[in-house]
């Protein structure tokens, strides 16, 4: 059988006290274990956070401005959805921060 190349992780956990899988931040992108992000997925077109993992194609961000801001600026929200998506820059940081202001 074929050694696993994948990365452990180490900084959160998981199920079992295993190391919780790992995800890509599409602002600053580093790598992080999924609880240490937001999901964000497409509704009617437009990126809202996804709280109930819901399925489906979502992205992963910091809850932070400075990746938020990061990520807007860059447009990765569309490759990040594989098609066009409509950020509310505004309602995305106090979903994520619950601030309505820059850092």
């Amino acid at each position: 059988m074929p050694v696993s190349t994948r990365r452990s992780g180490g900084r959160g956990k998981g199920k079992g006290g295993r190391p919780a899988p790992e995800r890509t931040c599409i602002g600053c992108g580093a790598q992080a274990p999924w609880t240490e992000l937001v999901r964000l997925r497409r509704v009617d077109g437009v990126v809202a956070v996804d709280r109930v993992r819901s399925g489906g194609r979502g992205a992963w961000l910091h809850p932070v401005g400075g990746c938020l801001a990061r990520a807007v600026k860059r447009r990765t929200f569309a490759r990040a959805f594989r098609g066009p998506a409509v950020v509310d820059e505004g309602l995305l940081r106090r979903q994520l921060t619950g601030d309505g202001g820059k850092d």
